[in-house]
């Protein structure tokens, strides 16, 4: 069990957090003996599976039904997160959503819903859980590795709000630092997730190391992020993708 500065139990809440690099990182962080809170918008069921299968190693977890896009929703995770963990020693905001389609294609309902969970409502949900996260806490946001050094057809609408990511936790890593809460961001490349289910081969082709990410490898880092070792680090992104943008 990993204690903070004041003999307890540390606590993390993960946005977007019952599926894929969500999943691990929500078992990664229970597993370095965190208390977890992590929110989910849809598959209730992914969601409970992955609790029950913390709780069956000894952790704990809450899952919480939030969606990102909506910043009342976010403050209401936020305050149930606190409710069941107290304060929060890290936070991880990895919820996103990803609609591909070239500029003469993209509906105005995905540019606003890109927008809104990729962009705001990664802002919004830093900003509703400061005011729980202890001096000295931890912030990682999951970006992607096409925010700065890639990019792909059809990918510009989701590749702008990763972009923005990037940049917002630069200006808010100067913000957090007089009261030493570290803020980074980790952007992952290809990673075996539901989001390249058939993709996978394809994609392991183009990787110098002939293979994607596993998520269990991107859940890693994040841990290493929020370790005491890690406090000299904030401001950050970086890529986590076997030299695929190399």
């Amino acid at each position: 069990m990993i204690l903070n500065h004041r003999g307890a139990r540390k606590t993390a809440l993960v946005f977007g957090g019952s599926r894929g690099i969500g999943a691990a990182i929500v078992s990664r962080l229970a597993e370095d003996g965190h208390a977890v809170a992590f929110t989910f918008a849809s598959r209730a069921d992914a969601a409970e599976a992955l609790s029950e299968a913390v709780r069956a190693r000894g952790g704990e977890a809450h899952a919480l039904c939030a969606d990102s896009a909506d910043p009342a929703a976010i403050r209401d995770a936020v305050r149930a997160a606190t409710e069941n963990l107290g304060s929060l020693d890290v936070v991880v905001v990895n919820a996103g959503v990803m609609r591909l389609g070239t500029i003469d294609a993209v509906p105005l309902d995905d540019l606003d819903l890109m927008i809104d969970v990729n962009v705001r409502g990664v802002f919004l949900s830093i900003q509703a859980a400061l005011p729980h996260i202890p001096d000295g806490g931890r912030v990682v946001t999951i970006g992607s590795c096409v925010a700065l050094r890639t990019g792909m057809p059809g990918a510009s609408v989701y590749q702008f709000t990763k972009s923005a990511v990037a940049g917002m936790v630069k200006g808010l890593a100067l913000d957090l630092a007089p009261r030493r809460i570290t803020i980074n961001n980790v952007q992952p490349g290809p990673t075996d997730t539901d989001i390249n289910a058939g993709a996978v081969e394809m994609l392991s082709e183009r990787s110098p190391l002939r293979r994607v990410a596993d998520p269990s490898e991107v859940a890693g880092f994040v841990s290493y992020l929020a370790r005491a070792e890690a406090g000299f680090v904030t401001g950050a992104s970086l890529t986590i993708d076997g030299g695929f943008t190399l």
